[in-house]
């Protein structure tokens, strides 16, 4: 299950990369963060079910951000 997290850090890793290039700097740390918690999480050697009360608890606070985000935030059809 180690291993699952230190692929998600490389794929969000991926993301930080492009998103640096795309000039969409502040999303990028975002990832960057992202990629820094699943890869330090992937070295604690926690059980398989910590690891997964964790991703569901990442999963959760995401959802609700996304949420948010879009139902409070995004204004439709403006560009930034």
């Amino acid at each position: 299950m180690d291993r699952m997290y230190r692929v998600l850090g490389f794929w969000t890793g991926i993301f930080t990369v492009m998103l640096y290039l795309g000039d969409l700097k502040s999303l990028a740390l975002l990832f960057l963060g992202q990629t820094a918690f699943f890869v330090l999480l992937s070295y604690l050697k926690l059980s398989e079910r910590m690891y997964m009360y964790i991703f569901g608890a990442y999963l959760t606070i995401f959802f609700a951000g996304f949420t948010y985000y879009t139902t409070f935030i995004l204004v439709p059809g403006v560009e930034h």
